[in-house]
């Protein structure tokens, strides 16, 4: 059982969409590595076509604040610290600002598959946003489930608990982080993919390391190797 997609495959899913919308959806998956409701909230206006670049809207809601000068658990809603008293209204507002969006690079190839999107008319029109999609969160697992089934790709396996899982939108953000650390894993490639994935804490990053490769592996062979050449 394989444990993650490689990109190959991811490939073989893309060439398995019906339409170009699809399509579209699994590039964007894929490439930015972002997750299925941040895909679906991408609005025209969000792409930056001159700067190759995308804002993604972070929907992910357990974001943690914290005061900045006791570090004391702040709501939401906080004007002043319940630790040290001290004023933490702007601080919240610039805290809850910046996990708010994160602007992500867009692979030209990618680029221009969005401007010919855009040009036959895909976008639908919703409260007034141009959504790239329009479509709902299943609907969006349908797809790639699909896609995915047509490409004669197996399930997925959680190497730790030995779970079982389908190839869903989920499985391509992995793939993304699994092939970053693969080609740089280094603590300087760990802090770039946790600024890409808008990780609150190193540590969610970190547990992509565990299934990028098999370094542990391939070190215990080569220790075992020297010792008895």
């Amino acid at each position: 059982m394989k444990t993650y997609l490689e990109p190959k495959e991811i490939d073989r899913i893309e060439q398995e969409a019906e339409c170009l919308r699809d399509k579209l959806l699994v590039r964007l998956l894929d490439h930015l590595g972002c997750r299925v409701s941040e895909a679906l909230g991408i609005t025209v206006d969000d792409i930056d076509f001159d700067e190759g670049m995308v804002t993604i809207v972070h929907l992910k809601r357990r974001i943690k604040l914290s005061c900045p000068n006791c570090r004391t658990r702040l709501s939401r809603t906080a004007k002043y610290c319940p630790g040290c008293g001290v004023l933490v209204e702007q601080a919240v507002i610039n805290e809850r600002e910046h996990r708010r969006q994160r602007v992500l690079p867009v692979h030209d190839d990618t680029l221009d598959m969005l401007r010919e999107y855009i040009s036959r008319g895909g976008p639908v029109g919703v409260n007034g946003h141009r959504l790239l999609f329009g479509i709902t969160r299943y609907y969006a697992w349908l797809i790639i489930k699909t896609c995915a089934e047509r490409a004669g790709l197996e399930h997925l396996v959680n190497r730790e608990t030995g779970q079982v899982k389908g190839i869903s939108p989920h499985r391509l953000r992995d793939a993304f982080a699994t092939h970053a650390i693969k080609l740089d894993g280094s603590s300087d490639g760990l802090g770039l993919l946790q600024e890409h994935f808008g990780h609150q804490s190193i540590a969610t990053t970190m547990k992509y390391r565990k299934v990028s490769g098999d370094e542990h592996r391939d070190w215990y062979q080569r220790l075992w190797s020297t010792s008895s050449a």
